[in-house]
């Protein structure tokens, strides 16, 4: 009878997976949207703007759960696994799964969470991070206001960092702003 994928035990099995996924990343998991400067090397497609502009799904776990990582990989079926050696006061490494390819963010992780949706404040943050992926796959951010209005949104994820200094110069510091006063 397990072997019945519509079996009640089977669908019931589903549903505490599912609970178990929303409720790991509502706890542990990260939306994020980075920016790096590449000022030197414009000549490329994706630094036009002479930022790197990068995201990422992200769970992170110490050294003795990564089992749960590992799950949440199988789960998902798509991203990576990597190790951050600690060197400070902790007592174990810490392991991240993460996934940062446009495409499972697209295809997998942003319809799943969709879906299914998470509880706590960070279903904001994955508003607003879904809506930098779809923005960034259209090329929104290969023009300086494009790219403005990325950090704008990013700005007001996880921890509500202020980049406004980013944000004005890219605003109003840029080969596309015309000045138009006297």
């Amino acid at each position: 009878m397990r072997d019945n994928p519509s079996s009640a035990g089977n669908q019931q099995e589903s549903l505490v997976q599912l609970g178990w996924v929303l409720g790991f990343v509502d706890g542990e998991g990260c939306f994020s949207i980075g920016l790096v400067r590449q000022a030197g090397d414009t000549s490329r497609k994706g630094y036009k703007t002479g930022w790197q502009v990068s995201h990422s799904f992200v769970v992170v776990q110490g050294a003795r759960s990564t089992q749960a990582l590992r799950m949440l990989g199988e789960f998902f079926g798509v991203g990576t696994f990597s190790v951050n050696r600690r060197h400070d006061n902790h007592k174990e490494d810490l392991w991240r799964y993460s996934v940062n390819r446009r495409d499972h963010l697209l295809e997998v992780i942003i319809p799943f969470f969709r879906e299914h949706r998470l509880r706590t404040a960070k279903a904001y943050d994955f508003d607003q991070f879904a809506l930098c992926v779809e923005l960034i796959e259209r090329g929104h951010h290969l023009t300086h206001h494009g790219l403005a209005d990325i950090v704008e949104i990013a700005q007001t994820m996880n921890h509500r960092k202020p980049r406004s200094e980013l944000v004005r110069i890219l605003r109003d510091h840029t080969p596309e702003v015309r000045d138009t006063g006297p």
